[in-house]
């Protein structure tokens, strides 16, 4: 085994699934704080704070599932076996994110659904009552 294509790998692998971390992460609570408000009917306060702790947790997982992806059990000796060991790790790593990302938004529409179901329930006990 070559230990400098090894950490040429390495070298490559963390800024390429930092980046994509940073760069889904970004995008999908930059576009989340609309859902947090409605969610939260309008409490601007806790909508963003419950959309920054939704990222850091992001953050957090996403970033420890690409630390535990960065092992390899391959033989990276050549300059192809280094590109496949790349593009299987980082091709990987973007198929989980994806998965992550519809997660969240899967999260984020069943919220958005149960404020709903709520404030229908509201009007429905507040129209019995008058």
């Amino acid at each position: 085994m070559n230990n400098n294509m090894l950490i040429a790998a390495y070298g490559v692998y963390l800024p390429v699934t930092l980046f994509l971390t940073y760069y889904v992460a970004k995008t999908l609570f930059n576009n989340a704080k609309i859902f947090m408000l409605d969610i939260f009917k309008g409490r601007t306060e806790i909508a963003e704070s419950t959309n920054h702790l939704l990222r850091v947790g992001f953050y957090l997982l996403n970033i420890g599932f690409a630390m535990l992806m960065l092992k390899t059990n391959y033989s990276v000796d050549s300059g192809q076996t280094l590109l496949e060991v790349l593009s299987l790790k980082i091709g990987g790593f973007s198929i989980y994110l994806g998965l992550m990302l519809f997660l969240n938004l899967y999260l984020f529409f069943r919220g958005k659904r149960k404020s709903k179901e709520n404030q229908l329930r509201e009007m429905s006990i507040q129209n019995r009552v008058s």
